[in-house]
């Protein structure tokens, strides 16, 4: 009689703990284009009661309707993001998420090219970054043991000055701010700064939150950074931390493998690792607002040299902002184009 009691007071328990017991269901989309509103709210797979909510995205709350909310997200960054509910019911709180994506709000223009100018290139030269400055070029090359900085004349394609980086480095992007030449490496975390008419490396810097140094650029304010990934890191110059970031995203999906950056007119021009292609860049948003095929530019080094379809692909884009013209090249390329890009 006493094991009976003791299992009848159990199942009480058991059906009491059960019939209390809430779950929350946050509805929202999985990703949703910037242009439409996005509403989200949360139900209690029983329909039991719940007292209040508190909503919030990426730790900013958002007034509440109920249990529901709506939110214009046309000024939001693309990319991932966070929506948090907190539940208030029977004197207690229970939190749930969901991660959403924010997409573009159109799908990005198409752009074609033609050839303004054609210049030699080295072809030893494995190009991670170009810029124009004052009439001539600077290129960082890769590689561990090739790895260098280099002043280039631009008609002739002839090394001026060259520094080359300690063998154990992967030489990635380069950019020029404030007489300085800022280079990245690869895998190490590192990045260099140099004295930009002596080549002299005066400082090193390390990478706080971005995975490895693909492409480097600046804006005049921020240099701006990409690791491999859909994320453009924007560094302080002084502190040389990376104090924020967008994501690259079209009205479909994000766009991963960042390589090379310029910045161009005010929007943010990439490669994309073993493509022969420019992305442009909103780097407000992350927006990718448009697409240039370069492939043809590879077919006209291929008349003249071989290449490693994997590897030596276009990478290195240099913008003169005096005279409006824009440079690319690939790795070990033996030639250098002008270009002007053209909608379709």
């Amino acid at each position: 009689m006493l094991y009976r009691s003791i299992l009848g007071i159990f199942i009480i328990s058991l059906l009491i703990s059960c019939k209390s017991e809430y779950k929350f269901i946050l509805n929202s989309p999985t990703k949703i284009q910037i242009n439409e509103e996005l509403t989200f709210s949360v139900t209690e797979k029983e329909n039991k009661p719940i007292d209040s909510v508190q909503f919030s995205i990426d730790n900013f709350k958002i007034k509440a309707n109920g249990n529901s909310a709506t939110l214009n997200i046309a000024n939001y960054k693309l990319g991932k993001h966070t929506i948090t509910a907190i539940l208030f019911f029977e004197n207690k709180t229970e939190k749930v998420t969901n991660v959403i994506y924010f997409m573009a709000d159109a799908a990005p223009e198409i752009f074609t090219y033609k050839i303004i100018n054609t210049y030699p290139h080295d072809k030893n030269a494995y190009t991670q970054g170009l810029e124009y400055y004052n009439g001539f070029l600077y290129e960082g090359t890769g590689r561990k043991g090739t790895s260098s900085i280099r002043k280039v004349e631009l008609t002739t394609g002839k090394v001026l000055q060259k520094e080359d980086l300690d063998a154990t480095y992967f030489g990635e992007g380069i950019t020029l701010f404030n007489n300085k030449i800022y280079q990245l490496t690869w895998q190490d975390g590192v990045g260099f700064i140099y004295d930009l008419e002596t080549f002299k490396k005066e400082k090193e810097f390390k990478y706080t939150k971005s995975r490895e140094g693909w492409g480097l650029t600046h804006n005049g304010e921020k240099l701006i950074k990409s690791d491999g990934t859909e994320r453009i890191w924007f560094l302080n110059p002084e502190t040389l931390l990376e104090e924020s970031y967008v994501e690259a995203y079209t009205n479909q999906q994000k766009v991963e493998k960042l390589n090379e950056l310029e910045y161009v007119n005010g929007k943010i021009y990439a490669n994309i690792w073993q493509k022969n292609s420019i992305l442009i860049v909103d780097p407000t948003s992350g927006k990718v607002l448009g697409v240039a095929d370069l492939n043809g530019l590879k077919d006209e080094v291929l008349k003249t040299q071989q290449l490693e379809d994997q590897d030596e692909v276009l990478n290195g884009i240099a913008y003169d902002k005096e005279n409006d013209r824009l440079f690319v090249t690939g790795k070990n390329w033996g030639k250098l184009f002008e270009i002007e890009l053209m909608k379709k």
